[in-house]
């Protein structure tokens, strides 16, 4: 076999269907986000698809708290957890966490996606006859971590409580189960029922499993989430989140039971076996959480834009999922036209969204995925708007009904 000749034929076949993926090489200016230098591009440009959905990355409270913990401490944490970094950076940031979301404890991880494979994957892994209930539009990580656990599982329809329940219906009543969902779905950005999940959990007897990350810093009177803004903390099991998108830094956690924390700590070779966060990042995402716990201002003027954005949408005709959460897709449902628009968008108005084609998203589903924040601003909405009037009608793609003006 020619591996090379294979390779080259594999990555072929995706620029053809439209879905190989191009990197811009951005680099943000510190204080001045949304705008950034594309250095394989056209220079400045507009970032319009990014998680760090409040400007957090940008904050000066959490830069100021990072770079006081690298003077103060140095730039790595020395080892994983168990052996040498443990830092007491770590330590107060999953004080902060378990706080935030009222539990008695909370754990960290390096990433969302490692805190949702390991948590989901010892769990299933280590009780014994577990059943996995998945809605079926979990994230990766989630999927990975369930699948790597070998437990049993089983998929529901997608935020669909009557299929959840007849599932569970069909289990032994005295099995372990556990409904694992998330709380926004980042492509649709649809909302899942908590509370009514929680009450079939309650009925059947599950534990619950909550993926929080696009939720958290956003929702709720302190930035808790979705659960927090309806009031059903502490009817989860399992509380996940990421501190890489609202709280603007990097890093996953989960927040739960100490025993519960201290049983994944103990078994989850996903935390075991990889280097801490450096204490500087663990510094600013406590920096980050603390200032959202506080203020929501970031919040009302995020909520704001988005409504904003999407109201200047409908007064164009252009498809977007209505969902109640902050996230937008555009829809172009074709995968070589929404990779043109994106790269028209960058090329020729300065405008960086990237294309989500498939198999992020089911094929002929292909969009633009907008991201408002709190700091664009009102001539930035405008140029997008604008610019994607004219690539819809150069593109040739259906529009709905104008809104009334």
């Amino acid at each position: 076999m020619n591996y090379t000749d294979f390779f080259r034929s594999e990555l072929d076949a995706l620029r053809d269907s439209g879905n190989y993926r191009n990197f811009a090489e951005l680099e943000r200016h510190c204080g001045a986000f949304p705008s950034a230098t594309c250095h394989n591009g056209p220079g400045e440009v507009t970032i319009w698809c990014s998680n760090d959905y409040l400007g957090m990355g940008q904050h000066p409270l959490v830069l100021d708290a990072m770079h006081a913990a690298l003077d103060r401490t140095g730039a790595g944490a020395g080892g994983t957890r168990n052996i040498s970094g443990t830092t007491h950076d770590h330590v107060r940031l999953e004080a902060e966490l378990a706080d935030l979301h009222g539990k008695e404890a909370a754990l960290l991880f390096t990433s969302g996606y490692v805190s949702n494979w390991a948590a989901l994957g010892t769990l299933g892994a280590r009780i014994p006859g577990l059943t996995i209930l998945s809605d079926a539009l979990n994230h990766a990580s989630m999927i990975e971590g369930i699948r790597h656990s070998k437990a049993a599982r089983v998929i529901w329809k997608h935020n669909d409580q009557a299929d959840l329940e007849a599932k569970l219906a069909c289990l032994p009543a005295n099995a372990p189960k556990l409904i694992a969902f998330e709380s926004v779905y980042s492509m649709d950005g649809d909302i899942a029922p908590i509370a009514e999940i929680c009450d079939l959990a309650d009925r059947y007897n599950a534990m619950t499993y909550l993926d929080e990350v696009h939720a958290v810093g956003l929702y709720g009177p302190r930035g808790g989430g979705v659960a927090e803004r309806e009031g059903v903390m502490d009817r989860l099991t399992v509380i996940e989140g990421t501190l890489g998108k609202a709280f603007g830094v990097m890093g996953g956690y989960i927040a739960a039971s100490t025993e519960l924390c201290d049983f994944v700590r103990s078994f989850a070779s996903g935390f075991i076996f990889t280097t801490a966060l450096p204490p500087a990042v663990a510094a600013g995402a406590a920096a980050s959480i603390r200032h959202l716990k506080a203020s929501g201002a970031e919040r009302e003027a995020q909520q704001a834009r988005v409504a904003q954005v999407r109201a200047r949408l409908d007064q164009i005709g252009l498809p977007h999922i209505d969902n109640p959460s902050h996230i937008i897709p555009v829809m172009v449902g074709d995968p070589v036209k929404c990779k043109f628009i994106s790269d028209t968008l960058l090329r020729d108005y300065g405008i960086y969204i990237q294309p989500i084609n498939y198999p992020t998203v089911p094929k002929w589903t292909e969009r633009l995925r907008i991201t408002p924040s709190p700091v664009h601003s009102d001539a930035d909405v405008a140029q997008l708007v604008a610019a994607l009037e004219k690539l819809w009608t150069q593109c040739q793609l259906a529009r709905r009904p104008l809104a009334a003006q």
